[in-house]
């Protein structure tokens, strides 16, 4: 039921959030604490979460919600590789992406970002064989996000499993008072807003990778409705 009302408001309130000018969005400004930027918060979050979760990739879904926002200049969503980070694939794992313990895998830790702006951080396995060469080598080699490299497979996602981890209202909110406005002082949004954990598939229904991305307060780094 819950889920039921904060989709209705997303809907709801996202209709109205399309009239922010070019200006507003070029430059981030903080959100007030105030219950209409409460709603307003949580309206975009479950909009994006329910986009990306309906979405064949993440990766043009982020395009879109970059340009949407006017979040840089070159709204293009770039994969920043950081090879310092390795975590080795488990059991589990394998067995979700049909392949046994002597299959190859490698593994790829980026931050997806819309200029400077990390809008998910995201860990992924994914098997080589079930690439081409080329696409291989775009992914060892380049920072090209891994969505538009596989795009030739025509790969489309199931998420596993999705995780809230930050609500701008409590639970329970619409049974009470609202939440008392502090206009004067920033609404305090943690750096992680929600976490989806995937397989991608290719369009012969073999999967091709497993992904864990965790969405990140950049996305709404933009200035609140006016």
């Amino acid at each position: 039921m819950k889920h039921c009302i904060r989709t209705i408001i997303a809907v709801t309130v996202f209709s109205a959030l399309g009239c922010i000018g070019p200006a507003a969005a070029q430059t981030a400004a903080a959100w007030p604490d105030t219950f209409l930027a409460r709603v307003e918060s949580l309206a975009l979050i479950e909009t994006l979460n329910a986009t990306l979760l309906s979405a064949r990739s993440a990766t043009f879904t982020l395009d879109k919600w970059c340009a949407d926002h006017k979040l840089a200049a070159d709204t293009k969503i770039r994969a920043r590789l950081i090879r310092s980070v390795d975590k080795p694939i488990t059991d589990e794992q394998r067995h979700r992406l049909q392949i046994d313990r002597s299959e190859p895998i490698r593994f790829r830790h980026v931050e997806l970002t819309c200029g400077d702006h990390v809008l998910s951080e995201a860990d992924n396995w994914y098997v080589p064989s079930r690439l081409t060469a080329e696409m291989n080598r775009v992914l060892e080699t380049t920072d090209t996000p891994f969505g538009r490299v596989i795009a030739d497979l025509r790969p489309f996602r199931w998420t596993f499993a999705a995780v809230m981890l930050w609500q701008p209202l409590d639970d329970g909110w619409e049974q009470h008072a609202p939440p008392a406005d502090r206009p004067g002082q920033t609404l305090a949004i943690p750096k992680h807003l929600f976490e989806h954990r995937a397989l991608v598939y290719a369009s012969d229904f073999n999967p091709v990778s497993e992904v864990d991305e965790v969405y990140t307060r950049e996305n709404l780094v933009f200035s609140p409705p006016r």
